[in-house]
């Protein structure tokens, strides 16, 4: 069974998978299609990806894709533990500009589901982090974007500084949300 929690953005589901164990390990259903419907939510998950990051502190995002390949995402840790954190992208939602962020890890068994819409980012904070990550479109690179992680007017409580932050190049350079176009209404 899968416990399907609310977050402080309605749309941004907790998901916690249950483990069944004994002497020789455990069984987990991290993914029951029947019962995501069940609780209101259709998805067609299409891709799924792995990503390794050696160093914690390391950040990846805040990415998403633009329509019409936007992509609802469900993403959990293998290894180690992450701050996942979406930020609601959609112009005309109350919670525009507001972000969730949840410590999700191989210890806790936590997933985040995040909705199209939403810009997700993470941040390690062990080394040799492992994640996982269920995507509902496939990836289109002319559809890639990104909002700057640190953007001062999100608030996100990152547990690192800039100084000591892994991040590629490119997500360096992305924008702040006041600067970003309208891709969600």
């Amino acid at each position: 069974m899968i416990d399907i929690r609310s977050t402080a953005i309605p749309e941004v589901k907790l998901l916690v998978p249950g483990k069944i164990g004994d002497a020789r390990g455990f069984l987990s259903e991290v993914y029951k299609k029947s019962e995501l419907e069940a609780a209101g939510l259709f998805l067609d998950f299409v891709q799924e990806n792995h990503l390794s990051s050696q160093r914690a502190g390391t950040i990846r995002g805040l990415h998403f894709q633009r329509p019409p390949h936007a992509q609802d995402k469900l993403v959990r840790v293998l290894r180690g533990r992450i701050l996942d954190v979406a930020v609601d992208l959609r112009r005309s939602s109350p919670t525009y500009g507001r972000h969730v962020a949840e410590e999700l890890s191989a210890e806790n068994w936590r997933q985040l589901l995040i909705p199209k819409g939403f810009a997700h980012g993470l941040c390690t904070l062990e080394p040799h982090t492992e994640v996982i990550y269920k995507a509902t479109n496939y990836y289109a690179p002319e559809c890639d974007r990104g909002l700057k992680w640190d953007d001062p007017d999100l608030g996100i409580a990152w547990p690192i500084d800039e100084s000591q932050a892994c991040l590629s190049d490119s997500d360096r350079r992305h924008p702040r949300l006041r600067e970003l176009p309208v891709f969600f209404d």
